[in-house]
């Protein structure tokens, strides 16, 4: 290696196989509280909460209903790992690269979400949520913390997102961004000029990222 690199992840549909559950419950949501917006449950994907209820439900009394209805949900969903997303992630570690989740999720749902997974917490050695940003994906800000956590210029850093949001947002951090089409097909993706596009971590080596 000639140089220092640090990876980024974001989280759901990247290491956690949960972007259709997400899918169906902001469906369902919608049905039930209609924004009148077209395809609403996959144009907020890479949004944090806030962001989302400010935007689309500004009632302060039907952002509260909806942030219960989404913390019992969290609570019970289940957080599947992505396996070989897992194993890319162990080889990082074998390899003494740092790693950092950044998410727009809550710090609530991260909580659950460890402690259904025991060991995955530790994997990283930082975590950005919704929560600690004010603005939330295309905006870098997320991105530029995540490397600033692990120690690394934002321009040494891979991102791993699947939302166009994220995309971009790991694009104006000024890092490499390898796509999954995990979320969004290949045809839109190859629009945001991506580093690198991918299916899945799986056969995934180290230096096929140090190339970037």
């Amino acid at each position: 290696m000639t140089r220092e690199i640090g990876v980024l992840f974001d989280l759901d549909g990247v290491l956690l196989d949960t972007e259709g559950i997400y899918t169906d419950f902001w469906q369902a949501i919608d049905d039930k509280y209609p924004t009148g917006v077209p395809g609403f449950a996959h144009i907020i994907k890479g949004s944090n909460l806030t962001t989302i209820l400010d935007t689309y439900y500004p009632d302060k009394s039907l952002q509260k209903i909806i942030i219960d209805i989404l913390d019992e949900f969290e609570k019970e969903m289940k957080y599947r790992p992505f396996q070989d997303a897992i194993e890319f992630v162990d080889k990082l570690n074998a390899n003494n690269i740092p790693a950092c989740i950044v998410t727009s999720s809550s710090m609530l749902k991260m909580n659950n979400a460890f402690e259904q997974l025991p060991g995955f917490k530790e994997k990283f050695n930082g975590l950005v949520t919704g929560d600690m940003v004010k603005n939330c994906k295309p905006d870098p800000e997320g991105y530029l913390l995540g490397a600033e956590m692990i120690g690394i210029k934002p321009e040494n850093c891979i991102v791993f997102e699947d939302s166009l949001q994220g995309i971009q947002a790991g694009l104006n951090a000024g890092s490499k961004v390898v796509a999954l089409t995990t979320t969004v097909s290949r045809d839109k993706i190859e629009k945001l000029k991506a580093n690198k596009i991918i299916d899945n971590f799986a056969g995934l080596e180290i230096d096929d990222i140090i190339a970037l």
